[in-house]
């Protein structure tokens, strides 16, 4: 196949999925520095299909926002319609993995009210790829290496191997409650290393630029532009 000019943009590689099912607090570490308990079980949210765009476009700091916040993941793919599945059934069930940042508006997330799923869905929030890796290509998904740069400096540094769940629970766990169809996502949460966590807290600003990669799945990088 011919390669891929630099000046093509990546579009993201799954096209209109019927949901993104986000998984909270889903890293020790991020738990401990955000102050909240280990969670017992997963701990679900959406985020809007509406916020997907390509693994290099501009994320835009949402009208009246002050608390934009990165977040390294990854994402898993469903292949076919998953119902009341067993654990030991999930890999049957997985398309492929992807690279996705979660950002989150953390005053829109937790200050002010209601479900998460607010701070979560502005439009851009939700970059995925470049690639979608079948898992024949993906390797240990649970112990493959994560990181994310702010303006060149490491903010993220871990391994999916932190995961409290892991995948095939998690895709086994989700389809104890819903059914999950071919082209949903699940993003399995974040490491360390949030702006929120830090003392004081660090957001983003226009001009920042945010680098992300997980080992074998690629990486990608978002400036950050003001809402306009």
């Amino acid at each position: 196949m011919p390669e891929v000019g630099e000046d093509v943009r990546f579009g993201p590689p799954v096209y209109r999925p019927g949901k993104i099912i986000c998984i909270g607090l889903n890293f020790r570490d991020h738990a401990i520095e955000t102050g909240a308990p280990i969670p017992q079980e997963p701990i679900i949210f959406f985020k809007a299909t509406s916020a997907i765009c390509g693994p290099n476009d501009d994320v835009i700091i949402p009208k009246n926002s002050v608390k934009t916040d990165w977040e390294v993941e990854l994402a898993v793919v469903i292949g076919k319609k998953a119902s009341y599945i067993e654990e030991s059934q999930a890999s049957e069930y997985i398309a492929g993995y992807m690279l996705h940042n979660d950002y989150s508006e953390r005053e829109f997330q937790i200050e002010r009210g209601g479900q998460w799923v607010k701070g979560k869905s502005c439009d851009t929030f939700a970059p995925l790829g470049p690639y979608l890796v079948t898992p024949d290509e993906a390797g240990d998904v649970n112990n493959l290496n994560m990181w994310l740069k702010v303006n060149g400096q490491m903010m993220q540094d871990s391994s999916t191997g932190q995961m409290i769940f892991k995948v095939p629970f998690l895709v086994h766990y989700l389809s104890q409650f819903m059914t999950l169809h071919p082209g949903d996502i699940i993003s399995t949460g974040t490491p360390h290393g949030v702006g929120l966590g830090f003392k004081p807290p660090v957001y983003l600003k226009a001009g920042d630029v945010v680098e992300l990669g997980i080992e074998g799945l690629g990486s990608s990088t978002q400036k950050a532009v003001a809402y306009q």
